[in-house]
């Protein structure tokens, strides 16, 4: 997977957490994952259809 441009933290990350997020990043095939705090350390890439199914099933946990 190429490196994506298009890097963005959660929208529940306030101006008070720093940089102390997770940044999400999508292509047409994969979505990317990464510390804000140290981009460079490396991303985890997901196929999208399985990132979908990992974020639906956080929606459901109590």
């Amino acid at each position: 997977m190429d490196s994506p441009d298009n890097w963005r933290k959660s929208s529940y990350s306030g101006p008070d957490d720093g940089n102390n997020c997770v940044e999400i990043a999508t292509t047409p095939t994969h979505t990317a994952i990464r510390d804000s705090k140290d981009p460079a350390i490396g991303t985890l890439a997901v196929p999208a259809g399985s990132f979908t199914l990992f974020i639906e099933a956080l929606k459901k946990t109590p």
